[in-house]
């Protein structure tokens, strides 16, 4: 452990880094060969797996898991519970040219609350994900889905939606489903908005 990461509430492997002025939460781990900058702002609990780069501007919630070798650039945001697959590529600038300079014309992403995120998915920048979305492993997202979205492909379109639970959901003709594991209950409008039932 470096001095400077002694008596920290998170833990740091030696072989990492982390600018001083980064904001780490309680009981967050940071393993091997990762670089956290100093303008990242990183909640309780979060785990980062091997060779993880995070960026200056970056807003990560409580209890998020990031895999092996994945950077995540300026301008996204996880809220808490998020997962984060290997390998996952993210992006800040939707056309990027090496003579150009563009640091100024960065796009947000935000990850809402239980977003998943699979192996090899790559996410332009500028999209939303709402709460719970599910992402396939190797899906390119180019565009924003809703709560509860299962997305795949290249580019990626909806397929459908996942509980919280992160099982498929099949609405029946009074547009309700049910987790085939917790038993919640989710409910679709008309205009296909999914929502759990009692909250």
């Amino acid at each position: 452990m470096f001095p400077e990461l002694e008596n920290k509430s998170y833990f740091v492997h030696p072989s990492s880094f982390v600018d001083a002025s980064a904001e780490i939460g309680e009981g967050t781990k940071v393993w091997h060969f990762c670089h956290i900058m100093g303008g990242a702002k990183i909640g309780k609990r979060c785990s980062f797996g091997q060779n993880v780069f995070v960026a200056n501007g970056v807003e990560i919630g409580n209890d998020v898991k990031v895999q092996n070798n994945v950077s995540i650039y300026e301008g996204v945001k996880c809220e808490d519970f998020v997962f984060i697959g290997p390998s996952v590529v993210f992006t800040n600038v939707f056309n990027p040219r090496s003579a150009v300079a563009r640091k100024d014309q960065y796009r947000h992403t935000l990850l809402g609350k239980g977003v998943s995120i699979g192996a090899n998915a790559t996410l332009v920048c500028g999209i939303e994900l709402g709460k719970f979305a599910f992402v396939g492993a190797g899906a390119v997202v180019t565009k924003s889905f809703g709560d509860y979205a299962l997305v795949y492909g290249n580019p990626a379109i909806q397929k459908g939606w996942m509980s919280e639970y992160g099982h498929p959901l099949t609405f029946d003709l009074h547009n309700r489903a049910i987790c085939l594991e917790s038993g919640e209950i989710y409910l679709k409008t008309e205009k296909d908005i999914v929502t759990k039932e009692n909250g």
